[in-house]
């Protein structure tokens, strides 16, 4: 642990604090280091081959947003899905940031989506404002293609939050659900089925997608300042 710590103190970077600590205003500024994503992918990636990963991940909480973030890329190396469904399940409560929510996308999850779906199915329920962001964005990694059903968008929609980093994530997910799924998702723009700050930030993000034809944005529009 003390290695790992005094190796990521050496690589700060004051600049790139002051950088970082702008993107995410939630957490406290004296708890990010300044060091960089290719060097935090580095050592996750020295970590796992070694296995010394397995100390590090199971020290929770860690003091600093960069262990945080080297924690989640750990994850997204693990390629046994057990091991890495119980590790992942041990972090979510420890994630205070969207930055280390977003960065949590363990590969070894798309082998899966049938075990993971009922995983993500009490992530959605959670009090937590982070676990449930994270399981809205599994639900959009892995069930938005091949995987899709129309009641994946329903349950979505029905997630109440005061939280802005949740209807955040719930925008993200219907801009990429009408990108992908775009007949079954429309209803839900033009019935106006979603809370009135969704509706308008997954229009907003719609139109500024490359996914999204310059037709249907001109149709979505129409819909802006109805809600």
């Amino acid at each position: 642990m003390d290695k790992i710590k005094h190796k990521l103190l050496t690589l700060k970077n004051e600049k790139y604090k002051d950088f970082q600590s702008k993107l995410i205003p939630a957490i406290d500024k004296n708890t990010v280091i300044g060091v960089r994503v290719p060097e935090l992918r580095k050592i996750a990636k020295e970590l796992l081959k070694s296995g010394e990963y397995r100390d590090f991940i199971s020290k929770l909480p860690h003091r600093y947003y960069e262990e945080n973030l080297l924690h989640s890329l750990i994850l997204c190396g693990i390629s046994d899905f057990y091991e890495c469904l119980r590790c992942t399940e041990n972090f979510l409560p420890f994630i205070d940031n969207w930055a280390v929510c977003d960065s949590l996308r363990p590969k070894c999850f798309k082998k899966h989506k049938c075990e993971l779906y009922e995983h993500i199915k009490v992530y959605l329920r959670s009090s937590h404002a982070y676990t449930v962001r994270f399981g809205i964005e599994m639900l959009m990694v892995h069930f938005l293609d091949e995987n899709f059903e129309g009641d994946f968008l329903k349950t979505v929609s029905e997630i109440k939050s005061e939280d802005y980093y949740v209807n955040m994530m719930i925008s993200w997910y219907f801009t990429t659900a009408l990108a992908k799924q775009y007949e079954s998702t429309l209803p839900y723009i033009e019935e106006k089925r979603l809370s009135s700050f969704v509706h308008k930030k997954t229009i907003q993000k719609a139109c500024e997608s490359f996914c999204i034809s310059k037709e249907r944005k001109q149709y979505l529009k129409s819909f802006k300042a109805d809600k």
